[in-house]
């Protein structure tokens, strides 16, 4: 076990593919990281699902790498994860079959059921209805797997059900919470009848706990055994990991925007109170965020990166010579790509879409194919950015971060395309630094994180600005065609301008609370029983 010499926290990013452990020191340095990578299985058309055993695996093998990194002893932990899926346990919380995923899409059908409930009630849910969530695999569950669910004592989100196996305490907290299409979000509770309509039974959701900072627990003496850490130590709710990114990188104050792109792409922007009215069939996401107060909006768009990933395969190029196609300049009688290669999100909530090139002619060759694309991802992102912006409060400028966003010609097509300045940002371990802020929240310490270095701006070029707008205008046109007649479409004209997210643990796993040890933390001196929400609203 690493010596106590520097004070530390540790935070854990349970992701869809790769788990990462962050251990964070109390000035806001990363003095250590590890991943350790699962498998994502499909046994079926349009299942995704992961053995948490396997995440619990791999939860030990990053703690234990990124721990002994640090030189450091963590004395607290905070947890965030993927969003929407669902982990079905008995009583000690072992799972009774695979975690289903966010990405899983087996329960369209469960959604006929959310759209039989009054206008007030969908209101309340403040989100648009997708099958990946928890509530409509939940209500699969209770269809086509009745054993499974008549046996399930609890029905727990991703980095709830790793918490529970570092406590043997069952919770979860509301920026998770509000990502299952079950809770009220203006209420803060478990909403109660759409549980009934649902027929499910609201027994079997966890008790909410305030906040992400929360103290959920303490670490139990098998599972200090398994990370090599201090038996005791406080460990926080946590929360959904884009919540924690936006804590750990920053974007908490409302009026900022960021745009994420990685494989999907993101647009969060953080809001200081609901907005009113709520709507009942909104295209936009909102979540409650990782502070103890506030919300955020956001804008799922599925075809970033992976899209431009399939152009690359496709037309036999590597990175470089796509990107290298953003510096041709637009031309009128260009071709137009639709990228919705897995159908979308924000804001169709469609995913029968399809992608294709239109308007070729002999001109065009492999380069204006390539340059199409980034093109069309782009206004894919301006679509989306639309609905997340509010029309009277725009920013001078959205931060830009991710992977799919450090080379200079593509980002100056990007802000090109969306009329704004972009300014990038560093957030390539923002989830876990984030959930470890909230491991030391949780012990009553302060990780203080310093802001970095933004680079330089990309400012758009006023040179090709009504052209943009006049071929985004035609996008708009060509994606309607191929949507067909028979699709109900969602207004794509943006009101912001209309120009410019199986089997049980392995022996050994803890399962109930352990007599706890003094902390290693000074300050630590937060009770264990945090103040909890309703379990439903009646």
């Amino acid at each position: 076990m690493p010596q106590a010499a520097q004070r530390s926290v540790l935070g854990i990013d349970l992701g869809t593919s790769s788990v990462k452990a962050v251990v964070v020191t109390l000035d806001g340095s990363v003095a250590g990281q590890a991943t350790a990578d699962y498998p994502v299985d499909s046994p079926e058309p349009g299942w995704s699902e992961t053995s948490p055993a396997q995440w619990l695996a791999a939860t030990v093998t990053a703690v234990r790498a990124a721990v002994a990194l640090s030189g450091s002893l963590p004395c607290a932990i905070g947890l965030c994860g993927q969003m929407h899926g669902v982990v079905a346990t008995d009583a000690a919380g072992r799972a009774l079959r695979p975690a289903m995923l966010w990405s899983d899409a087996r329960a369209v059908s469960q959604l006929t059921p959310y759209r039989s409930l009054p206008s007030s009630t969908l209101a309340r849910l403040a989100n648009p209805l997708s099958p990946g969530m928890a509530g409509p695999m939940l209500a699969w569950l209770s269809v086509h797997e009745a054993a499974t669910w008549a046996a399930t004592r609890w029905a727990l989100q991703p980095k709830d059900w790793l918490r529970a196996q570092l406590t043997g305490e069952f919770a979860s907290e509301p920026s998770d919470a509000s990502a299952t299409l079950l809770y009220d979000v203006a209420a803060g509770c478990w909403a109660a009848d759409v549980v009934d309509a649902l027929e499910l039974d609201d027994t079997k959701l966890p008790p909410i706990l305030a906040s992400s900072d929360a103290r959920a627990g303490t670490l139990t003496a098998s599972a200090a055994t398994s990370l090599d850490l201090p038996t005791g130590i406080p460990v926080a709710a946590g929360a959904a990991d884009t919540a924690a990114a936006a804590l750990g990188g920053g974007l908490t104050d409302p009026g900022t925007v960021q745009l994420t792109i990685g494989t999907g792409a993101q647009i969060v922007r953080p809001v200081a109170a609901l907005p009113v009215p709520l709507h009942a069939d909104p295209v936009t996401h909102l979540y409650r965020t990782a502070t103890a107060a506030g919300w955020y909006t956001m804008g799922a768009v599925l075809n970033g990166g992976l899209a431009l990933g399939w152009v690359r395969r496709t037309l036999g190029v590597t990175w470089p010579e796509l990107y290298a196609a953003a510096a041709t300049a637009p031309r009128l009688d260009d071709p137009f790509f639709l990228p919705h290669l897995n159908g979308e999100r924000t804001p169709y909530l469609d995913p029968a879409m399809t992608a294709a090139w239109t308007g070729l002619n002999p001109r065009h060759d492999r380069q204006a194919l390539l340059r199409a694309a980034l093109e069309g991802v782009a206004f894919a992102l301006r679509e989306a950015l639309g609905h997340v912006l509010e029309p009277a409060a725009e920013p001078t400028h959205l931060r830009l971060a991710g992977g799919g966003t450090t080379d200079p010609g593509w980002r100056q097509l990007l802000a090109d395309v969306l009329g704004h300045a972009l300014v990038p940002v560093q957030a390539g371990a923002a989830s876990g630094v984030g959930a470890a802020m909230l491991g030391a929240r949780a012990a009553d310490l302060t990780v203080t994180v310093g802001s970095t270095e933004p680079g330089p701006a990309s400012v758009p070029r006023d040179v090709h600005g009504d052209l943009y707008g006049e071929r985004y205008r035609t996008f708009l046109e060509e994606v309607r065609a191929m949507r067909g007649h028979g699709n109900p479409v969602v207004p794509v004209e943006s009101p912001a301008r209309d120009s410019v997210h199986r089997d049980s643990p392995p022996p050994g796993t803890p399962t109930s609370r352990s007599p706890s040890s003094a902390s290693p933390c000074q300050g630590a001196t937060r009770q264990n029983t945090p103040p909890r929400s309703p379990r439903s609203c009646r």
